[in-house]
């Protein structure tokens, strides 16, 4: 028998329906024991609410002593300390599988630990977007990584991070999860904006121009705004990107924009990481999130994107999700790009859909169990 671990290890469920739609099909594979294996309740919760009940797996919590609760508190101000301890923690555990399914980097750090030189590690990508952190050279770690479309497939092998037969394209799992109904979220019918800023340090618009954003809207009641930022923007008040030398502070939101009847705030709930707000918007705001995908994966719409940083975006891969809308330097140019001939952008936004995301009869969580299969022989 096989034992096969999906790791939830993170302080948000934002990944969990990246991966969780493939534990079924794959413990329907003869020779396979699926485990799910995850740090809080809340993670665990939301396995269970994808995972279909009749399913053949086994829960289980990895818990930190109560002891490293303020300290892990503390530690992820400024870093991911909680996902590191919880890996040190229950590292014996973790070594009992012959294969861990992760959705995120941090995972790999229990190579360094040695005693893991037999297990296979999986990574299901969370996100199919274009920035380079999505390509970086440490998913060679993994014995196969499993992504959306043809895109990210090509780049890993043309930038020689992955071998050809080290990558796997499987479609999008997270979309077997999700319930298409457009959702009302406003009483009335006035266009719909969504603005999802990122949460990085170096990049996101949030920091220098995110209140000027909500100030915009609140001063234009002929839109209703969603403002939905990636769920670890709220998660914590220090955002550091070490590689850029880059710190921010983030500001909480002040209280008046929270009464305006035009303006709907999630910082964070099952909503935000679902696609009921990508489904329900009819613009999408926003500046580096992958989530402009999923928006997409709606059908074409008007994009814009907030230039917070003064990108050379232009003729760069890693900001290719730029050509599908006006990009803006700040709220001055807001009215217009809003206004603009979205039109002209609709090609792009196809070509770009469909090769991000590939789609055939079989649904992609079924790909993706059949990928892990062929990997273990079955």
């Amino acid at each position: 028998m096989i034992r096969v671990g999906f790791v939830y290890n993170h302080e948000a469920a934002h990944q969990v329906r990246h991966s969780a739609g493939v534990i079924a099909p794959l413990s329907r594979i003869s020779g396979i024991e699926v485990s799910v294996l995850a740090t809080s309740q809340a993670l665990m919760n939301a396995v269970r609410g994808v995972v279909p009940p009749d399913t053949d797996c086994i829960y289980r919590r990895l818990d930190l002593p109560v002891w490293h609760r303020p300290i892990v508190r503390a530690g992820n101000l400024f870093m991911p300390f909680g996902r590191l301890d919880h890996l040190f923690t229950h590292r014996e555990v973790l070594r009992t599988f012959d294969v861990l399914v992760v959705t995120e980097g941090t995972s790999l750090f229990l190579r360094k630990l040695g005693g893991f030189d037999h297990v296979k590690f999986i990574r299901i990508d969370h996100g199919a977007g274009d920035r380079a952190t999505g390509y970086r050279p440490s998913f060679a770690g993994n014995d196969l990584v499993i992504v959306a479309g043809e895109k990210q497939r090509r780049r890993f092998v043309e930038q020689g991070i992955l071998r050809p037969d080290q990558v796997a394209v499987a479609g999008y799992p997270k979309f077997d999860t999700v319930d298409f109904t457009r959702s009302k979220l406003f009483a009335d019918d006035k266009p719909v904006v969504l603005y999802n800023p990122h949460p990085a340090a170096h990049l996101s618009s949030w920091y220098r121009m995110g209140r000027a954003v909500l100030e915009f809207f609140a001063g234009h009641p002929d839109y209703n705004l969603i403002f939905a930022p990636h769920v670890m923007l709220f998660r914590r008040r220090v955002q550091i990107s070490p590689e850029f030398r880059a710190v921010r502070w983030r500001a909480d939101i002040p209280r008046k924009y929270f009464g305006c009847p035009n303006i709907l705030i999630d910082t964070g709930s099952r909503a935000s990481i679902d696609m009921t707000y990508t489904l329900a918007a009819d613009i999408y705001l926003g500046d580096v999130s992958s989530q402009v995908y999923e928006f997409l994966a709606g059908g074409p719409r008007p994009c814009v994107f907030l230039d917070a940083h003064g990108a050379r975006w232009q003729g760069n891969p890693d900001y290719a999700f730029w050509n599908f809308g006006p990009v803006v330097g700040g709220t001055a140019d807001l009215a217009a790009a809003l206004k603009a001939d979205h039109a002209r952008y609709r090609a792009v936004q196809e070509a770009a859909v469909a090769d991000t995301f590939s789609r055939t009869e079989a649904p992609a969580s079924a790909r993706a169990a059949r990928a892990v299969g062929v990997l273990l022989g079955r």
